[in-house]
């Protein structure tokens, strides 16, 4: 049996405007340039659910498509710079910059941390040198979801559940995995010519320009629960995770550990060298302590049971110039196992 042509905006969103393409106030069945950013999110999620009931039917290729745009549309408006744009192309006069609130002053007058806990909350911050959401989630004041939309209306940019959304499994594999774990993000998707990663916090400025010239388009932050940015971690950013390189000439290649566009010899495709985890460093330091440690003392102990340097048995300069020996040899065994061994 033939599938029936569907109107998906009229038959499972109830749109019954006929002027297409919808744009993303119609999509998402919202008045006219809607500045509510809860709003927003809440008719997404309506939507988002209701068009999921499809996806297990015949039209399971129509409904991720819907299921993107309402993704890209939710992302758009609540996103404060790129939502400005959008409105000014729909023909909005915008007579009077929106104030931007700090995060203490959204935590405060939406009722999600109390005024006479917030000092105790900043003091922890500052005492513990972390940012106020992170003290708000660590003293467990408010539920995460709760804090970070906070946080991402106080930096202007759009609060996203992967759940959700998804990630784009295309694009996993082109980012180096060392460095999604290392700060946290995935690709969610391309949208309007930018790449949009999902994390807790922006993601670093050099980080982004290495993704936009390894992609060749601007890359944009959204925020995220920190566990939800975890759990999506472990899923497509594993330990043993391998990487697809990019190669100069728009071929592919697998490798592991090394960046897109990386060549040994070409200085513009030179392999980009990840840092180091927190972990990574502090097992390369025990290992390397450890070597230096056995090393002295090898060389101390087997130095003096034979006597050697012979023409200092039994002076008193004896022990000074074993340990000297042992440390210089020490030394060079720890930078070796540093560079070689404990990868």
């Amino acid at each position: 049996m033939a599938k029936v042509q569907i109107d998906v905006y009229r038959d499972w969103l109830g749109i019954q405007e006929t002027n297409r393409p919808l744009n993303y106030y119609q999509l998402l069945r919202l008045k006219m340039f809607e500045d509510d950013p809860s709003k927003i999110r809440e008719n997404y999620r309506k939507m988002n659910a209701h068009v999921r009931k499809y996806a297990s039917g015949d039209y399971a290729a129509e409904t991720q498509v819907l299921l993107n745009e309402l993704a890209k549309a939710m992302l758009c408006l609540t996103d404060t710079a790129r939502k400005l744009e959008y409105d000014v192309s729909l023909g909005r006069k915008i007579e009077t910059a929106k104030v931007q609130r700090s995060l203490e002053q959204i935590l405060v007058a939406n009722n999600i941390v109390p005024t006479d806990r917030m000092k105790q909350v900043k003091s922890y911050a500052d005492a513990v040198g972390i940012d106020l959401q992170e003290a708000v989630l660590q003293q467990k004041i408010a539920v995460p979801e709760v804090v970070m939309l906070a946080f991402a209306e106080s930096i202007g940019l759009p609060f996203v559940s992967i759940e959700d959304i998804g990630v784009d499994e295309n694009i996993v594999p082109q980012i180096n995995p060392n460095t999604a774990r290392q700060h946290s993000f995935v690709p969610l998707m391309v949208d309007r010519g930018q790449l949009l990663l999902a994390s807790p916090k922006p993601v670093n400025p050099d980080v982004e320009e290495e993704l936009r010239m390894i992609f060749d388009m601007p890359v944009r932050s959204t925020i995220c629960v920190p566990a939800e940015i975890n759990a999506a971690i472990v899923k497509y950013y594993p330990r043993e995770a391998v990487q697809l390189v990019r190669k100069t000439d728009g071929s592919t290649a697998a490798a592991k550990g090394i960046s897109p566009k990386s060549s040994k010899n070409s200085k513009a495709n030179s392999e980009i060298a990840e840092p180091m985890n927190d972990e990574e460093k502090k097992n390369r330091l025990m290992n390397s302590i450890v070597a230096f440690n056995f090393s002295v003392m090898v060389v101390c102990i087997g130095l003096f049971y034979l006597k050697i340097p012979r023409g200092l048995h039994n002076h008193w300069l004896q022990f000074p110039v074993l340990g000297l020996i042992g440390i210089i040899i020490g030394g060079i065994a720890a930078l070796i196992t540093w560079k070689k061994f404990t990868r």
